[in-house]
């Protein structure tokens, strides 16, 4: 698990590169101040989350696997999809549907931190 977790990790930092280029780059011009700001909001969060996933899988080679580390990692990943997704949508479509969606985000993301606590708080050195 600690693998998977750690290339999803790799590959959701590389998503947001290219997001934050696609923003900077193509979508400045396209739409206004306040989307670009969500937008920008996204990719903040996006990143932060993907660098969270990737320390869930040193812990977890550190301190072993663990359910809860596990269980960290893939909040963290559903936290990106739900909360930075619908950012990303949000901003770029102006539909308001999408705005219900980024609270369960931020809950995954709160519950991967809790997560990642208690498995690292209960893991014994190795």
């Amino acid at each position: 698990m600690q693998k998977k977790i750690a290339i999803a990790a790799c590959l959701t930092a590389m998503v947001g590169v290219a997001l934050g280029a696609f923003g900077s780059h193509i979508l400045g011009g396209r739409i206004g101040e306040d989307s670009l700001k969500t937008f920008q909001t996204g990719i903040q969060y996006h990143f932060v989350h993907a660098l969270a996933m990737l320390a869930a899988a040193v812990a977890m080679g550190v301190w072993g696997e663990s359910r809860r580390l596990a269980w960290a990692g893939w909040l963290f990943f559903a936290g990106i999809v739900m909360f930075s997704g619908s950012l990303y949508l949000l901003s770029t479509t102006g539909l308001k549907i999408f705005g219900p969606i980024t609270p369960l985000g931020g809950l995954a993301f709160i519950a991967g931190w809790i997560l990642l606590a208690l498995g690292i708080g209960s893991a014994r050195l190795r």
